[in-house]
């Protein structure tokens, strides 16, 4: 086995984040939960070409965004992401590394500020969709249709 027990992942580290934040229960989780088995197979820290940290293969840009011009206007919601984490004041992208509920958090601010809502918990084609839609962009690499599975595994870990 390689990685994170996948399971134990989900219960351990993404349900807490989400049921902290109060941000999309079952949907939330098994979509952050495919997320971080898309971006990084539970396995890479960082990308392994690029400037992406984290579980979540988030760019330090992209964290820095989420403080600048969202979570600064959502201050409840900025300090229950820090208290969670275990932090008391915004962080570098860095942290993504290390902290994994910090990430998980993070990934959970990018989702929020997407315009659509979350599909079903239990639709994996409809959550690898708003993944590719909604966090890896229409230029990255993910693909949709063959991320549907690790969406599956998600769902039933």
């Amino acid at each position: 086995m390689t990685g994170l027990n996948l399971s134990q992942f989900k219960a351990q580290i993404v349900q807490p984040v989400v049921v902290a934040m109060g941000q999309g229960g079952a949907a939330a989780v098994n979509l952050l939960t495919g997320t971080a088995l898309v971006e990084s197979g539970l396995s890479y820290l960082a990308q392994l070409q690029g400037p992406a940290l984290g579980l979540w293969q988030m760019e330090p840009a992209t964290h820095d965004d989420c403080w600048t011009n969202w979570l600064r206007y959502h201050p409840d919601l900025a300090e229950e992401v820090l208290t969670l984490s275990g932090m008391v004041a915004q962080q570098p992208a860095a942290t993504m590394v290390w902290n994994l509920r910090y990430a998980c958090a993070m990934a959970r601010i990018k989702y929020l500020r997407a315009p659509a809502l979350l599909p079903a918990a239990n639709d994996a084609s409809a959550l690898s969709a708003y993944h590719k839609q909604n966090y890896n962009t229409a230029l990255g690499a993910a693909n949709a249709a063959h991320n549907v599975g690790l969406f599956q595994q998600a769902i039933a870990a």
